[in-house]
């Protein structure tokens, strides 16, 4: 693991493989471990760069908020570090945002991008509600783990996995002051006036049954990167978790363009 400080961070990358370079942009959570069950997918034949950026639980910081250009910036230095880039993005949920942002403020960095599930501003009366519900549920770790596998899964995947492989999800979402910070960017976030600036070839992936972030948010990035593509699967909000083949699929056969 490389360890670099970035503006008041001191955040990590770790990486996988090699061929041409992927970075894979964690949402809200721990951090790039959120990717471990997929990333096999693509470091056969790709280098995939794993960072954990601030508000995740490898980095540190000074404590204070959240911004999603700060996030950005870190990517970005990322990619500088390795020497890897241009590189291929791949941002989840939180991740999609930062992702394009860094995409925009770096074009000479990103060759292609690909946000999943994210979204462009917080004026989802349904997002702002679920956020301010997460963050209310700080000084109750098992429903504030309980509420992140309700919303993370459609309750399609919930009845395949069963109830042990369910109750198995709750630990992923924890409480501890990163998270929190993280719920309150999202509450904050807007990358609207950013997103027509991004010049690297981009598809949008968006999940029909997502509960976390609905899918009419996914779309909004389709309406603001010119020339961007779109794709959706019948998935909830981690695709990468209900669908891993045809996300993969869809993942691959946009970077592997010529």
């Amino acid at each position: 693991m490389t360890k670099l400080t970035v503006g008041n961070a001191r955040i990590a990358y770790r990486t996988e493989g090699s061929g041409p370079a992927v970075v894979l942009v964690h949402g809200v959570g721990p951090g790039s471990a959120m990717w471990d069950a997929w990333s096999s997918a693509l470091s056969a034949d790709h280098t995939v760069i794993l960072p954990d950026l601030a508000g995740s639980d490898v980095a540190e910081d000074d404590g204070s908020p959240l911004a999603v250009e700060d996030l950005a910036a870190q990517v970005n230095a990322v990619i500088e570090d390795s020497g890897t880039g241009p590189a291929d993005l791949v941002g989840f949920s939180l991740g999609a945002p930062t992702a394009a942002t860094a995409a925009a403020l770096r074009p000479d960095l990103v060759r292609r991008l690909i946000p999943v599930a994210g979204l462009t501003h917080a004026g989802d009366e349904y997002v702002r509600q679920l956020m301010t519900t997460w963050l209310g549920l700080a000084d109750d770790p098992a429903a504030f783990g309980r509420l992140g596998t309700l919303t993370a899964s459609s309750p399609q995947f919930l009845n395949v996995i069963g109830h042990e492989g369910a109750e198995q999800l709750h630990g992923f979402m924890r409480p501890t002051d990163a998270r929190l910070r993280q719920l309150d960017l999202v509450l904050r976030l807007d990358v609207r006036d950013l997103l027509p600036r991004v010049e690297a070839p981009t598809l949008v992936i968006g999940c029909t049954r997502d509960q976390t972030v609905p899918v009419e948010n996914h779309r909004e990035f389709l309406k603001l990167i010119t020339g961007s593509e779109y794709a959706e699967l019948d998935t909830g909000h981690v695709a990468m978790m209900e669908r891993p083949d045809e996300f993969t699929k869809l993942v691959r056969d946009f970077l592997d363009r010529p």
